[in-house]
Order: structure tokens, then C-alpha cells, then sequence
């Protein structure tokens, strides 16, 4: 009986993406450009953080934003509107960001001489959380409406995240979500995560979340 060859394609492009992911970020060191890669589900408040931390930055340093969505050109359109540089990455289908995509958007004319470039990923718990982008950190959002058990339930998420934040605080009286619990289901997996609760609507937290960025900025 003839044997059949076998070929770890998943295992290799894992492997090619994290060299190139390790070359971007030093590259973006030596440019002086801090890349955070913020992850949720849709509709946690990506969007609505990230023009809260453009209004938080202003005068202090330049932001630009990277918005990854299969389709449309919405969010980047508010950031726009924002007064921030945006650029729009389709991904045609796929439900991620990895290292060399991130780099095209890096490369655009409108986030060259950035200080800080957020990559806003696509709205998902499993697939981004799979494929490093060269983000100098990641942050993920997990809001009020989603539950406190979303650490149980999309761990590898939680395990790569440097920031934990909690939105939608505004919004605790009408659901039932314990703060306290989601944090240590949290913590179980990741010891090192921090947690900050916010409110992106009305502007709770969001001073905190600036200094957190701040304070890792200085750290690299």
C-alpha cells in the first residue's frame, strides 16, 4: 500500500507569519510607530473606543487607524470624520489580519509619520486571535452584552491579550454580567492581562485605557 504524503500547511503558515510578524515589529521600533491590535466581536465598540483614544491623543501625539472588515468602508469613514488618517483593509473574505496584510496597511501614505497606528481587526473572538500581526500589543474589547462567560467559551482570545477592556460599563443595571467574574475567568487564563472597565459611549475609563497605551508606548 502506497503511502500518503502529509503536509502541515496550517503549522507552516503559523511559522512564516510570526517571522514576519517579528521583522515588522522591529521595523516599526526603529521607525518610532507604536502598532496596538485591537480585537472584539462586532459591535463590542472597536469603532467607538478608537474615537474616544483619537479625541484622548489629540495634540499629544499622531494617530492613524487601520480598519479591517470583509466589506464596506464604514468605520473607516467615521474615523475620517474624526480628523484622524484611516485606511480601509478588505480582507475578501477572510476572517483576520496577519502580519504581511498588516503591513500593506502600514505601508500606505496615510499612516507613514504616524506615533501610534491602531489596526482595528475584524469582528470575530476565534481567527484573529490565531495570527500575529506585528502589534507591539493586543487589546480586546469584550462588552456588557455579551456575557461573562466569553473567556470560557474563545480562550485562545483572552490567552493573547496584554489588555482586557470592558465596555459598555454603562449598561451593567440591564444586563447580567458580573465584571468581577469575567476578570477572573480572565486572569485564570492569561495571569499577566490587564483589565480596565469603560464605557466608549460616555467616555468612562477611557483616560485609563490612553495611559495604559501611553505607559507600554515608553516601554518598547
Amino acid at each position: 500500500m502506497s503511502q500518503v504524503r502529509i503536509l502541515e500547511i496550517k503549522k507552516s503558515v503559523y511559522e512564516n507569519n510570526d517571522v514576519e510578524a517579528e521583522k515588522l515589529r522591529d521595523e516599526l521600533k526603529r521607525e518610532g510607530r507604536f502598532l496596538v491590535n485591537l480585537m472584539s466581536s462586532p459591535g463590542a465598540g472597536k469603532t467607538s473606543l478608537v474615537l474616544r483614544l483619537i479625541e484622548e491623543f489629540a495634540g499629544e501625539m499622531k494617530v492613524g487607524v487601520m480598519e479591517a472588515d470583509i466589506d464596506s468602508s464604514v468605520d473607516a469613514e467615521k474615523v475620517a470624520a474624526a480628523g484622524a488618517p484611516a485606511v480601509q483593509i478588505h480582507t475578501d473574505g477572510m476572517c483576520h489580519l496577519d502580519a504581511g496584510m498588516t503591513r500593506k496597511g502600514l505601508e500606505s501614505p496615510e499612516m507613514r509619520g504616524m506615533d501610534l497606528v491602531v489596526l482595528e481587526n475584524v469582528g470575530n473572538l476565534v481567527c484573529p486571535a490565531e495570527f500575529d500581526t506585528g502589534a507591539h500589543v493586543n487589546v480586546m474589547i469584550l462588552s456588557v452584552p455579551e456575557g461573562d462567560d466569553k473567556p470560557l467559551k474563545y480562550p485562545l482570545m483572552f490567552t493573547v491579550s496584554d489588555l482586557l477592556i470592558i465596555n459598555k460599563i454603562d449598561t451593567l443595571s440591564v444586563f447580567d454580567f458580573d465584571a468581577a467574574v469575567a476578570a477572573a475567568r480572565a486572569r485564570a487564563l492569561n495571569p499577566g492581562i490587564e483589565v480596565i472597565e469603560a464605557s466608549a459611549k460616555t467616555g468612562e475609563g477611557v483616560g485609563r485605557i490612553a495611559e495604559w497605551i501611553r505607559s507600554r508606548r515608553d516601554d518598547v
